[in-house]
């Protein structure tokens, strides 16, 4: 178990699509929760810490109840309305900034676990909102691609999805 180091925008690397995991991936895992717990962080994605593959780690009530950490491996994520709700998102991997972003509140999330089983879950509110920016990871995104050149430039709101 250890910690490690976590990338930083604007390392390239945060803008590449990942690749699916093949094989064990369960002492990654770990390490990515302890760097994700040494943090203060909620979720942490893979490639923020230079794996670039399809792999999260995402605990959203550690800082207030006992942890109850999540590993999704391969994870597709869908949401099946347009409600969309305002919430506050920062990112390890770019300290010290954050924005506003427009997520739906709730989103279906099929991953395969530490296992090896299938898992489905309906995530809602701050889960559906950690595992959404997550996602974004995977697919080499960051909350500043959420914002257009105003916005970047003086804050305000970012949208994901219908204005």
């Amino acid at each position: 178990m250890s910690v490690l180091e976590i990338l930083r925008w604007p390392d390239p690397r945060l803008s590449q699509d990942c690749t699916p995991v093949e094989g064990e991936v369960g002492e990654l895992a770990q390490d990515m929760l302890d760097t994700m717990y040494d943090a203060r962080g909620r979720g942490l994605a893979a490639p923020q810490v230079g794996r670039m593959i399809r792999m999260f780690v995402m605990d959203v009530t550690w800082k207030e109840a006992a942890p109850n950490p999540m590993v999704a491996i391969n994870p597709r994520i869908s949401v099946e309305y347009n409600r969309f709700v305002l919430g506050e998102e920062a990112c390890l991997s770019i300290p010290g900034v954050s924005a506003e972003i427009a997520r739906p509140p709730r989103a279906t999330m099929q991953w395969t676990d530490l296992d090896g089983a299938r898992q489905s879950e309906v995530l809602t509110g701050a889960a559906a909102r950690v595992a959404l920016h997550e996602m974004d990871h995977l697919n080499g995104i960051v909350i500043f691609d959420r914002l257009d050149a105003d916005r970047r430039a003086g804050g305000g709101i970012c949208r994901l999805g219908p204005s």
